[in-house]
């Protein structure tokens, strides 16, 4: 008798293998969860004047899209609804995203509100953010 090093990645049976893919067709185990985190994976450039951000948001619409700013941080938050599609039929199944992500992150230097820009372009959502500019300290003179 020999023994025979078992491997779960080898299926000898093709009928076996049907059967699994039948079986785990729209099902999702608590793994899959937790490995499918949402997240906007995102690029960030810098230049002398600026920071340039380019954000994969796809699926989304532009009026679900709020980008906000206050000081170095920076802020996506993207919402969308689950439940009934523009046709008002009912969603029983998707394997796609919904709901609220937000990103959140910190700059080396503070970003001028009043001067950055917004673009979302098939999927792509691109910010200019400009850095504010230092201002210096005054010195004052005890009298």
């Amino acid at each position: 008798m020999s023994t025979v090093r078992f491997n779960p990645f080898r299926i000898t049976d093709p009928d076996l293998f049907g059967e699994v893919l039948r079986n785990s067709l729209f099902r999702s185990t608590a793994t899959e969860n937790v490995c499918q985190e949402k997240r906007i994976r995102m690029d960030v450039r810098e230049d002398e004047s600026s920071y340039l951000v380019s954000a994969e948001i796809p699926g989304a619409r532009k009026e679900e899209i709020h980008v906000s700013i206050e000081g170095n941080q920076v802020s996506i938050d993207v919402g969308s609804i689950q439940g009934i599609d523009s046709d008002g039929r009912k969603m029983i199944h998707s394997e796609r995203d919904y709901g609220r992500i937000i990103r959140r992150f910190l700059l080396e230097s503070e970003v001028d509100e009043t001067l950055s820009s917004a673009k979302y372009t098939d999927g792509i959502l691109e910010l200019t953010l400009p850095k504010k500019i230092a201002v210096s300290a005054k010195k004052i003179v005890v009298s």
